[in-house]
Parts: structure tokens; C-alpha cells; sequence
């Protein structure tokens, strides 16, 4: 063992390891001393140090979470430590290639939880269209929801630039992936946008969509602007909203019109 590297509570008993060390040279056991380092603590809440037995100090948390592991590796290496004034995003490679433990800073870190969601997400971005996909699809099938490859395919384009996590992506295409049975309206979001003035827009669009000749996002668009928005004189928010709620059962989703084109026309009027 070459070098030692270890939290900073541990540098009071590091005078008495090197004299152990000396002593074990000299009776011919070992045949030099080992670098020792001493790593700043990571804090949590509270400005208390991140314990090992604190809950949000476990891998699985952020596994089951879905973050990804380039994402969470990557604020991980942020504490204590940057790569570069001008940017904190990198791939393991790159922090392979710039990392120094002399350049690891000597004060507290401190984890904080949404610059970690905000480093994740944009490594979410980053990854290919296919990749995405497939580890979209993975955490969707451990989930319990019914990872179908052709409804993916279509939706996860959708859901790439506006999510943080895996389990957001899974979550916001749930209302795509449920059994009809299965499927529910949040009560809050029900509350918000299927009072008078939803009904009268789900009304409204109904005879709109049964009337189109293509199911397409173009097509959807056009019918519920001329049938809601022009037709009930409402702002596009206002007009679009209660068609999301029954729609998706969510005030958040994935673009509407082409979320209405992936769900079909059958299952889009049904709800």
C-alpha cells in the first residue's frame, strides 16, 4: 500500500501510525512508510457531517431514485475537488485525466442535493437517443410498468430535455404505459382543472377529435385550437389544461399533441 486516504477525523492518530510504521522498518517487516492524506468531510443538513448511516448517505437511494451513475459520480467528485474553474461537467475520463489529490480542497464540503439533480439531469441530456431509451426503459420495467419498446421509442425523445431523473421520466410517461384499468386522474390536478370550465372544454373537444380524419400531433393541434381555444374564446392554458389532466391524469407531461398521438385515438377519447 503506497498511499493511504482517508477523512480528515483520522489525522490526530496519523503521528502514531508513521512512528508504527518506523518500527516495523526496523525489524524488517515492511520497507517504507505510506503517503497518508487526510480528505475534507463531506456535510449534510443542519451543517452536520454526512454519517454513512444518515439515509440520504445511501447508493441505493440514488439508485432506486434513478440517477445515473456518470451523474452522481460526477457530483461526487465536485466535493472537495473541480476540474476546472470554467465548468463542472465531465465524464469519468476526464476526471481520470485531471485529477490531483493535491488540488483536493482542505475545507468542508458540502452535498447539496439539487446541484446533484441539476449535474444528473444534464447527463441525461447527454446521452445518445438509443441510450437513453434502454436505461429509461430498464428502470420503467423496475418500476412495474409494461416497458413497451415501440411506446419508448416514441415517447422517450419526449421526456429526455425535461427530466432530472429516471424516475421522473418513468412517472411522466406512466399515464402511456398503465393498463387502462390501471389508469387514474390525480385528485389534486382534478380539483385544479376538471371544474366548470374543464368540462365545458372537455366538451367541447371531444366531437372536435371523433371528426378528425388523421390521428396525428398536427392534426389534434388544429382541431382542439379551432373547437377550444377559438371556439370558447380561452387562452391556450386555460383551454389546454383540463385536456392534459384527462389526458395524462397529471398537470406535468410530455408535450400534449404528441402524447395524445402515441396514446391513440380510442384510448385518448375513452378518458
Amino acid at each position: 500500500i503506497s498511499h493511504v486516504l482517508r477523512g480528515e477525523d483520522l489525522l490526530p492518530s496519523t503521528p502514531r501510525q508513521i512512528a508504527l510504521y518506523r518500527a516495523l522498518i526496523e525489524v524488517g517487516v515492511t520497507e517504507f512508510v505510506p503517503e497518508f492524506g487526510h480528505l475534507p468531510y463531506v456535510m449534510g443538513e443542519g451543517n452536520k457531517k454526512l454519517s454513512k448511516r444518515d439515509p440520504t448517505a445511501s447508493l441505493n437511494l440514488y439508485r432506486e431514485a434513478g440517477y445515473l451513475p456518470e451523474g452522481l459520480l460526477n457530483y461526487l467528485a465536485l466535493l472537495g475537488w473541480s476540474i476546472a474553474d470554467d465548468h463542472d461537467i465531465f465524464s469519468m475520463e476526464e476526471m481520470i485525466a485531471a485529477f490531483d489529490i493535491a488540488d483536493v480542497k482542505a475545507n468542508p464540503a458540502r452535498f447539496d442535493p439539487k446541484k446533484c439533480e441539476a449535474i444528473n439531469a444534464t447527463h441525461i441530456r447527454m446521452l445518445a437517443a438509443d441510450d437513453f431509451q434502454a436505461r429509461l426503459g430498464e428502470y420503467v420495467t423496475r418500476s412495474g410498468l409494461n416497458a413497451d419498446a415501440v411506446v419508448l421509442a416514441e415517447a422517450a425523445p419526449l421526456v429526455q430535455e425535461r427530466i432530472k431523473t429516471l424516475r421522473e421520466g418513468a412517472e411522466m410517461l406512466r399515464f402511456l404505459l398503465v393498463d387502462e384499468a390501471d389508469f387514474s386522474v390525480d385528485e389534486a390536478a382534478a380539483a385544479k382543472q376538471l371544474g366548470e370550465t374543464g368540462q365545458a372544454v372537455l366538451a367541447a373537444a371531444v366531437p372536435a377529435l371523433r371528426a378528425l380524419g388523421e390521428w396525428t400531433p398536427s392534426a389534434i393541434e388544429q382541431a382542439l385550437g379551432s373547437a377550444v381555444v377559438d371556439g370558447l374564446q380561452l387562452k391556450e392554458r386555460v383551454a389546454y389544461g383540463p385536456i392534459r389532466v384527462a389526458i395524462t391524469g397529471s398537470t406535468k407531461s410530455p408535450p400534449l399533441f404528441e402524447s395524445m398521438a402515441i396514446l391513440g385515438r380510442d384510448r385518448s377519447l375513452s378518458r
